[in-house]
């Protein structure tokens, strides 16, 4: 006997877009608002409750996970990971309550491959690629490593 499986292909569902968004697929994205100009690569998930704001680049592979909110004219680099359950139990939190909020700033570059906690990142900063970002950030300037410091 063959296994069973459902296959649920990707789509792009109750998304609240802005004036020339362009989404090159296959993508997967639903109950977001992606503002004015914004581009989102291909393999790439966003959740529900997102809000991306306007001239913003997503980048292919990226995964923007609900509670995250991202601010006007910013780059998010191939592969990017946000995480908004830290696993305080040791082990994926059942509840949704426990999940935490991201918010990133306006002019906000991330590197490919950086991995972003539930965190605060204010205007103006750079993420270097492969960084992974545990606490909130408050200077602008140029942030990289494991965990990330600001370089300059």
């Amino acid at each position: 006997m063959l296994p069973t499986f459902n296959l649920i292909e990707s789509s792009v569902r109750d998304v609240q877009f802005g004036k020339n968004v362009t989404v090159v697929g296959p993508a997967n994205i639903y109950e977001c608002h992606i503002g004015h100009d914004s581009f989102v690569g291909p393999f790439t998930e966003i959740q529900k409750d997102v809000y991306i704001g306007e001239r913003c680049k997503i980048q292919s592979h990226s995964f923007i996970c609900s509670l995250v909110t991202i601010g006007n004219d910013c780059f998010i680099g191939h592969g990017v990971m946000f995480i908004n359950d830290l696993f305080t139990e040791g082990k994926p939190a059942g509840d949704q309550t426990k999940w935490q909020p991201t918010r990133i700033g306006n002019h906000v570059s991330i590197g490919s491959n950086a991995t972003i906690l539930p965190v605060h990142i204010c205007d103006q900063v750079v993420i270097g690629a492969g960084s992974v970002v545990t606490k909130d950030i408050t200077e602008p300037g140029v942030y990289a490593g494991n965990p990330a410091r600001k370089i300059r």
